[in-house]
């Protein structure tokens, strides 16, 4: 058996593991053949954010039989920052050194490859109310038309007669895709469905743009004081959060700060409004909102995009509108929202109330994106208090659809290993959003690859493929269920709804045509949640993950769970108990368990749970 030289996800080479806050002493142990004659070992730690190299000496510690000594050393972090780290050897043969491959563990390198320590502020803390709950996530037009008439709607909108129609996805008679056809969702609607949304066991409504826009989508904010006329009023929006609460349920909203509309308040490019926007004169008071290249036509806009003006966020005048008193962030929580989806604006959230969440909209491993040339500090403190977790929905995708297990894990792990434990437990965990495939489409239909709308709007599932995707969407679910997070549904899913992309994905909730079975495995799901304290703040430790097997365990004060997925079509899987879990009652899945080891069909799963009273007796 090799031996393991160093493993950074293991308390006995470096305790503690994980993400640390700073001023925290961690302490590093290593394993080094003798015939390396190491005469000196030093811990060498890149602190990214203040540009630094620290080093610390190891000492020598011990032999572990004849062929291998230990060395150790202790660290402490002093500021919050991403750091990065490996070990120098000075050995007989010249220089070496200890660096990381697979799976946090140590091997010998002439060029070392270095693990990440993440350190966060101390006082770094993160809201209590949305662990362990469960969210919802609405796009607004699509979701529920409530029927209620709404007055002064904006002219240049197509309003769809039929629920059930496809949205429009063709270039118009001038080449443009404008998405200014609207179905008539409104905040009413989302009202007068909170029943049916809090039988699925939902804590929390993540709501998509809601402020005036001119396109379906509303990521084009036209006024951020302003509710969109077609989904109703002011008043419509403080019933919908005075409603949701006497539910168990809260609302956040996002927030689209990086850019407006062009056809906005502020920029004013199409004479709308009556204000004096950027695109208008030199005197608006919103034009050191923008960058102009050349005013009034060459300015700097989202991703290219002419009719999304982006928005200089550093500068004052945009702050103290959104942060200032009275302005976007501290109004919309005063009205009865607990927290926002957006990057930044998030010290006056919290100054309105420390309770308030500010979810980032994140695609990678947050704790060590770059952008725009420069590395964010997200998960450091006093920014995000979390994620959408893209990561996780690419793992649970990825092993129901060809991944193994131990290389799904892989991902799961290092975002364990990454992220602040009281980031981790309140974890965005979608199988699939606005911007996304529909997770259904992905499991079981036929790839869409490079091919275009004109594709998509007619590529359906079979019932063959609907049926093996209704299977694997359980198996998903359990996943996205029991991984570290809050799991949360995009509206449909829970229904069976498929889509390819944009604006496939974004189709009407299927009222009266939903998958029933589908829908009662979420809700048995939901139940789950709510009865075990383990999925709120419960640790993670993996089990057997190899092939198309993946399983793991998670531990609580009280309850524990075992949760084993098997992805493949025709293999049945065989897998040990992990401790604790002999005579453990099975409480999802068809797997059995015989003698201490589970025997899972194919794409089955088995979830047991274990009281932590009796568990080790």
């Amino acid at each position: 058996m090799k031996k393991t030289l160093f493993d950074s996800r293991d308390p006995f080479y470096r305790k503690p593991t994980g993400a640390v806050a700073n001023g925290t002493p961690v302490h590093f142990k290593v394993c080094l053949p003798r015939y390396l004659c190491c005469t000196a070992a030093t811990l060498i730690i890149h602190n990214e954010h203040e540009n630094r190299v620290d080093r610390g000496n190891l000492f020598w510690c011990g032999m572990d039989g004849a062929d291998f000594e230990y060395w150790e050393v202790d660290y402490t972090p002093e500021e919050a920052s991403l750091n990065y780290y490996y070990f120098e050897l000075s050995t007989s043969s010249g220089t070496k050194y200890l660096g990381r491959t697979r799976s946090g563990l140590g091997e010998l390198q002439m060029q070392p490859v270095a693990w990440q320590l993440t350190v966060y502020e101390s006082t770094f803390k993160t809201p209590d109310w949305l662990a362990g709950g469960i969210m919802y996530q609405i796009f607004p037009d699509r979701f529920c038309k409530s029927g209620v008439e709404h007055p002064d709607i904006p002219y240049g909108r197509k309003i769809h007669e039929n629920w059930g129609d496809q949205p429009d996805w063709a270039p118009n008679e001038y080449g443009m895709i404008t998405n200014s056809d609207y179905f008539g969702g409104d905040l009413k609607g989302i009202t007068q469905k909170l029943d049916y949304i809090s039988s699925l066991g939902v804590s929390c409504i993540y709501v998509n743009p809601i402020f005036e826009a001119h396109e379906n989508h509303r990521y084009n904010t036209a006024d951020y004081r302003k509710i969109d006329p077609m989904l109703g009023t002011e008043a419509d929006y403080i019933e919908l959060c005075e409603e949701a609460g006497k539910r168990g349920i809260r609302i956040i909203i996002d927030g689209v700060f990086s850019h407006t509309g062009d056809d906005s308040v502020y920029f004013n490019k199409h004479n709308r409004y009556d204000t004096l926007g950027a695109y208008n004169s030199k005197e608006s008071p919103y034009y050191s909102w923008f960058k102009f290249y050349q005013w009034p036509d060459n300015y700097h806009s989202w991703w290219g995009i002419s009719t999304l003006p982006e928005v200089k966020e550093e500068e004052p005048d945009v702050i103290e509108y959104h942060t200032g008193e009275g302005g976007t962030v501290g109004t919309w929580l005063d009205k009865g929202a607990s927290g926002w989806r957006l990057d930044v604006a998030d010290e006056l959230a919290k100054k309105v109330d420390p309770e308030a969440v500010i979810i980032g909209e994140v695609w990678e491993d947050a704790s060590n994106k770059v952008a725009y040339g420069q590395r964010r500090r997200y998960l450091l403190g006093k920014q995000l208090d979390s994620v959408m977790n893209y990561p996780f929905k690419d793992v649970i995708l990825g092993f129901l659809t060809g991944w193994s297990g131990d290389e799904a894990i892989e991902v799961v792990n290092n975002i364990m290993e990454n992220y602040p434990p009281q980031v981790t437990r309140l974890l965005m965990n979608s199988l699939g959003t606005h911007d996304t495939e529909r997770a259904i489409t992905i499991l079981a239909g036929e790839p869409a690859h490079n091919r275009g709308r004109d594709w998509q709007a007619y590529a359906k599932m079979s019932p063959e493929q609907r049926e093996k995707g209704i299977r694997k969407m359980k198996l998903a679910t359990v996943l996205q269920y029991t991984l570290p997070g809050v799991p949360c549904i995009y509206y449909g899913d829970e229904a069976g709804v498929e889509g390819y992309k944009d604006p496939f994905n974004r189709s009407t909730y299927p009222w009266g045509n939903e998958n029933r079975g589908l829908i009662d495995w979420y809700k048995r799901l939901g139940k789950l949640r709510k009865d075990v304290d383990c999925l709120t703040d419960g640790e993670f430790e993996v089990a057997k993950c190899l092939d198309a097997v993946m399983s793991f365990v998670r531990r609580g004060k009280k309850d524990s769970l075992f949760v084993a997925v098997n992805s493949s079509d025709c293999n049945t899987h065989h897998i040990d108990l992990p401790e604790g879990f002999n005579g453990a009652r099975t409480v999802l899945g068809r797997a059995s368990v015989y003698k201490g080891v589970v025997t899972i069909p194919p794409m089955s799963c088995i979830i047991l749970r274990a009281n932590n009273y009796s568990m080790f007796k």
